[in-house]
């Protein structure tokens, strides 16, 4: 495999700019690593805060970002146990939280940040950090779960076990929020679903939403969705904005409810007066994907379940910085990367 061109994108420093096409050897897999040849890669919003500097200001360049891809194993090591030449296969991004309790240094080896990314034709997975890809989807499906599948999968089952006729609260129309409202609706969960596009809603109605509320017609909709549960509040929040947005969150939650804390795409921040959290007994729960274990009960469940990831687009190899363009308008569902 050394001898051949392995093509990607690097950044060489911070900004849009800089991430551009390069060349260089295929890596050798050691003797548990799996070699993969990567057959799309999907964006996350997180990608773009690497690649703008927002994340890891002291990264280190020449660096290979984004973290979610699907892939044929191309090689294995001498010691590998449980993978073979020819399977599909999905990296488990925090590579050492194989179930159980997270690792004590969250993130210390997570791909597309403290580890090189997958934005590459070929890339190494240690075995023990990767799953078997559900047959079911084909490569661009396959490539949008390690991170926004699995969070959304995390909070809503995982953390939080799932009880049929309880309401859960939605923000937004993105990766997370569309597998989250998937999810919900297999499970039986009422989902009330926030955008500021009408369009989007309607789709989201369609996706299985009970409810949906336009934040911009109606700017105080925690007491809209209080009204839609008769005074009582719903059970759980996806926060996906932070800030003063985590008001409203709290003021939507019924007593006992869940505020899970997911995205920042407001701030790095939240802001929430006290007496409230404490009087109404609040779980407020950060989420940071999920290990390996929950990976594997996922991707079995999306089998049973039929369940089809939402992709906004598809871009070839050479678009990526239009592709991490249109991550900025706000896409419905994933944006994906054909990579082979």
């Amino acid at each position: 495999m050394s001898t051949k061109i392995n093509k990607s994108w690097q950044m060489n420093g911070f900004g849009l700019s800089k991430l551009r096409p390069a060349q260089g050897k295929v890596p050798e897999p050691g003797p548990h690593d799996l070699l993969v040849c990567i057959k799309a890669v999907s964006l996350n919003y997180k990608d773009r805060l690497i690649v703008d500097g927002m994340l890891i200001p002291d990264l280190v360049f020449p660096f290979v970002p984004t973290s979610d891809a699907v892939g044929e194993v191309a090689a294995v090591g001498s010691a590998v146990k449980h993978f073979k030449v020819g399977q599909r296969v999905l990296g488990q991004v925090i590579a050492d939280w194989p179930d159980g309790d997270a690792p004590p240094v969250l993130h210390k080896h997570t791909l597309g940040s403290s580890l090189p990314g997958t934005l590459s034709d070929y890339v190494i997975f240690h075995e023990d950090a990767a799953v078997t890809a559900p047959p079911s989807l084909d490569d661009a499906e396959a490539s949008t779960l390690p991170i926004a599948a699995l969070t959304a999968w995390f909070a809503l089952v995982e953390a939080a076990k799932p009880i049929p006729g309880e309401t859960v609260l939605i923000q937004g129309t993105g990766g997370v929020s569309l597998f989250a409202l998937q999810f919900a609706a297999a499970f039986g969960l009422r989902a009330i679903v926030t955008s500021s596009s009408d369009e989007k809603l309607k789709r989201a109605k369609e996706l299985g939403a009970w409810q949906v509320i336009n934040y911009r017609t109606h700017p105080a909709w925690d007491e809209a969705a209080r009204d839609l549960t008769d005074g009582t509040g719903v059970k759980h929040v996806l926060e996906m904005v932070g800030g003063d947005n985590a008001r409203r969150s709290l003021n939507a939650l019924a007593a006992d409810g869940r505020l899970s804390i997911i995205g920042l795409l407001g701030s790095m921040e939240l802001n929430f007066p006290i007496l409230p959290f404490m009087r109404n007994r609040i779980v407020v729960q950060g989420i940071s994907i999920g290990h390996r274990r929950a990976f594997e009960r996922m991707n079995q469940a999306i089998e049973t379940l039929a369940i089809k990831p939402v992709i906004d687009r598809v871009y070839d190899f050479d678009e990526v910085p239009r592709a991490f363009e249109h991550l900025e308008t706000g896409p419905f569902g994933k944006i994906v990367i054909a990579v082979a």
